[in-house]
């Protein structure tokens, strides 16, 4: 018998009958975030980073209501696109706390974070730089400038989500000069002012030493930097990527012993390599924080047994809701709510709707033998990269995502209709 760990799921979130009545009320499947955790994780890094020196990282889930959330504790906020900058500026978000990521931006995004006057733009390639560069000179504008270094370390995570390798398609690589010349460039230039550098090596990553030695190598490019500029470094973003618990089995990395090698691996970093002055340490956690926060609710609508093979329990909802199986073999815990401390016998696969073999939320499942169609399952730790990265395949409707406070739900995306799939197709 393999027993459930009640730790994945938010404090707010284990009333299985309060559980039921969202169901009921909003549909599955549902997204359901435990706000005062999402609060909790936000102060934490404040606590730990300082105030003003925490960006959220918008792509791990954003929309009007959590960017708010995000304004009122303090933080800053990163978005990796146009899209993400407008929903930023239709909640109303200062403009002087919005990082502006992306590795291929367009003319229009960056005349979009030029207008709305963003606290940083992090640019990523030279093409990129002649772009922001004629668009800045057009407005009269000098925007504060992040350069964003692939320093080439391995992270020991999954392929897909390792950024900082030297084949990483993020950022100007250390090796070979590149981020030199970029980071000078933007030193000389009449329209940009240079704010730092940025770094980013990847998610999911459990190998705390992997930063260290990031920043050690940022540490001497920023020597090299001060001594052919003349300009001192005083901003390093290290972006996010700080590993969370998805499996029973998975490390707990506490998020104290995360800051407290970052801050040291910095100071000995600067005091090897003759700096002076530490520059101001910023961090973009986005799965850190909302990914613990949240649970999805599902209805089981097939058990399927196949003689001789695998039991399937199919759920209505799947890779539109959570692509992260299919895309890089992501895994998951899950249970039933009303029967969350049954003797969990059956192994099984959940498997979603779509007309995909492929399409399996958790190939290795345990629940209890008696799961039957109709019972609400849920599966945890499902706050990041979930609705952010859904769609309508198979003409699937996105599903509703609710924040619960203190037993109370309120609707922040409502769930899509059958009239939202048509909406923008051109009348016949």
């Amino acid at each position: 018998m393999t027993v459930f760990d009640h730790s994945l799921v938010p404090a707010g979130l284990q009333d299985p009958a309060f559980l039921a009545t969202l169901a009921a009320e909003h549909g599955t499947p549902l997204f359901v975030y435990d706000e005062d955790e999402l609060r909790a994780r936000c102060r934490d890094y404040v606590a730990n980073f300082g105030d003003g020196n925490v960006a959220y990282a918008g792509k791990a889930f954003l929309c009007t209501a959590m960017a708010r959330l995000v304004e009122d504790e303090g933080l800053h906020l990163d978005v990796a696109t146009g899209g993400e900058l407008h929903v930023a500026m239709h909640a109303g978000f200062p403009p002087e706390r919005i990082v502006v990521h992306g590795n291929n931006k367009s003319v229009e995004e960056l005349d979009l974070a030029l207008a709305v006057e963003a606290g940083r733009i992090v640019v990523d390639s030279f093409d990129e730089l002649d772009r922001l560069e004629q668009l800045a000179a057009a407005r009269g504008d000098r925007p504060q400038v992040l350069v964003r270094v692939t320093p080439g370390v391995e992270a020991h995570t999954h392929e897909f989500i390792e950024t900082g390798t030297d084949e990483s398609k993020f950022g100007f690589t250390v090796a070979g000069g590149v981020a030199l010349r970029a980071a000078l460039r933007v030193c000389e230039s009449r329209t940009l002012s240079f704010a730092g550098l940025h770094l980013h090596i990847g998610s999911q990553i459990y190998v705390l030493e992997s930063y260290r030695r990031a920043i050690e190598i940022v540490a001497a490019l920023a020597a090299e930097i001060e001594t052919k500029a003349g300009v001192p470094l005083t901003e390093l973003n290290i972006g996010g990527g700080l590993g969370i618990r998805y499996l029973v089995g998975d490390p707990q990395r506490d998020l104290e012993e995360y800051a407290a090698t970052v801050v040291d691996a910095l100071q000995s970093a600067w005091a090897d390599h003759g700096l002076r002055e530490l520059p101001r340490l910023m961090v973009e956690p986005g799965r850190s924080i909302a990914g613990p926060a949240a649970i999805t609710l599902y209805r089981v609508g097939t058990v399927k047994e196949i003689p001789e093979g695998r039991t399937y329990v199919a759920v209505d909802g799947g890779m539109s809701d959570n692509p992260r199986p299919v895309l890089y073999g992501a895994g998951y815990e899950v249970y039933l709510p009303d029967r969350i401390d049954a003797a969990r016998e059956l192994v099984c696969a959940i498997a979603g709707k779509h007309c995909e073999q492929g399409d399996i939320l958790v190939a290795d499942a345990r629940l209890p033998e008696d799961v039957a169609v109709g019972d609400l399952l849920a599966v945890p730790v499902t706050g990041a990269y979930g609705y952010s990265m859904a769609s309508n395949y198979n003409k699937v409707p996105r599903p509703a995502v609710v924040f619960v406070r203190d037993g109370n739900a309120r609707v922040v995306v409502r769930r899509e209709t059958p009239e939202d799939l048509v909406r923008l197709d051109e009348p016949q």
